[in-house]
């Protein structure tokens, strides 16, 4: 794995983390809301024996990336390109986890000509629906999207997860977990890399994870997703217990000639299991 920091031209930093070798095909990986660019790691030695590269790339505010006030979905794009450009990646994957699976349809909307295919595993929809976003977690998105100003916007994530993301820890999640992602949390190895991801998802508090819900509480404003021409992999667990199986069903319907996998006992966690065999599956369609 090859961990580094981009410096753009406005000044910021995006910190990445590389997981396989060059020649591979490459996927962008867009973390999820909490995340940060160490998430693929359990994925990586699957990965690489199935010819892939990951990339993993932090969100302004997240790991290593200079926080964005303000920041909108489709305006991290340019952030992940540059990623990629540095990289000497052409075209790719893009895949991404809960919140990270707006931001993999942002790239493949915007980006139409670099992007492979997309997957958006065990993620929100477009929040402008009603249904969905009826379904989300009153303390860890509405309180976020509801509030008066970003000030108001970091207290409230603080008090939903805790200073560092101490509500997080130990078994503050449990009530919210379906049981294949309480076995996967017994898991020695997947935990291992998992405990690392967590120090870098928090490495500055809830600022990433503030204007993620900043960014998508006024829906998929920012890109046109029929603009898509790419094949899209929509991936859930119905027993996922954080995002509701709904949102994958209306996204598999935005978008023209996505294929929809349903995958019954695994839940928000286990079901990242299944993005290796999807991505070889999407580059085969």
């Amino acid at each position: 794995m090859q961990d580094g920091t981009i410096r753009l031209a406005d000044g910021r930093t995006v910190g990445y983390a590389d997981y396989g070798p060059p020649a591979a095909t490459a996927v962008l990986w867009c973390h999820g809301g909490p995340g940060s660019r160490a998430e693929p790691a359990h994925l990586a030695p699957q990965a690489m024996r199935a010819g892939l590269r990951i990339v993993g790339v932090d969100r302004p505010g997240y790991g290593l990336s200079t926080p964005q006030p303000g920041r909108t979905i489709a305006g991290w794009v340019p952030d992940a390109l540059t990623v990629a450009d540095h990289l000497g990646i052409g075209q790719f994957v893009a895949v991404g986890t809960s919140t990270g699976g707006a931001y993999a349809l942002a790239l493949a909307a915007v980006s139409p000509e670099r992007v492979l295919g997309a997957v958006a595993c065990c993620s929100m929809t477009d929040t402008r629906w009603p249904e969905g976003r009826a379904t989300m977690s009153q303390l860890h998105t509405h309180a976020v999207w509801d509030a008066p100003d970003r000030a108001a916007a970091l207290a409230a994530a603080t008090e939903a997860h805790g200073e560092n993301g101490s509500k997080m820890r130990g078994d503050g999640m449990a009530a919210g977990l379906a049981p294949s992602d309480v076995a996967l949390f017994r898991d020695p190895g997947w935990m291992k890399e998992a405990a690392a991801a967590f120090r870098a998802m928090f490495a500055q508090g809830l600022e990433g994870f503030t204007d993620d819900r900043l960014a998508d509480g006024p829906g998929w404003v920012s890109f046109d997703v029929t603009a898509i021409r790419c094949p899209v992999t929509v991936l859930h667990g119905r027993s996922d217990r954080i995002v509701n199986v709904i949102h994958a069903h209306h996204t598999a319907e935005l978008i023209l000639g996505a294929e929809l996998l349903i995958f019954d006992d695994l839940g928000h966690f286990s079901i990242t299991t299944e993005v290796v065999p999807a991505i070889g599956n999407l580059l085969q369609r």
